[in-house]
């Protein structure tokens, strides 16, 4: 079962990752100015995970794959770590689609 981590960044915004049952990282959030904003963001992956035509494929300019998924008005609410393949990207959607709807939340800002 995956989770999503809140953390702080350095600046004070607050972030999240959503990590899949082996703990690895399979989206960042964007930074947000408040915690509740950052805790919206966590349910509007939730949410927005599970309708592919969410998910923005992308190749940076190193020919790597990467994936945003975007809320419904547009907005990037995460996006993936880079991928060799888009075999690879694929497999990050999909475990994104299948851990985010129940991942639980743990909150790392306050430590």
């Amino acid at each position: 079962m995956g989770k999503f981590i809140i953390s702080k960044r350095t600046n004070g915004d607050f972030q999240f990752n959503l990590k899949a049952g082996n703990g690895q990282v399979i989206l960042t959030s964007q930074g947000y100015g408040a915690k509740s904003s950052c805790e919206n963001g966590i349910e509007s992956v939730k949410t927005n995970s599970q309708d592919d035509s969410k998910f923005e494929r992308n190749t940076a300019k190193d020919d790597r794959c990467y994936f945003n998924l975007k809320a419904s008005n547009g907005q990037i609410i995460g996006t993936s770590q880079m991928y060799e393949s888009e075999n690879g990207m694929d497999n990050g959607i999909e475990s994104v689609k299948n851990n985010a709807p129940g991942a639980s939340v743990e909150d790392e800002s306050v430590l």
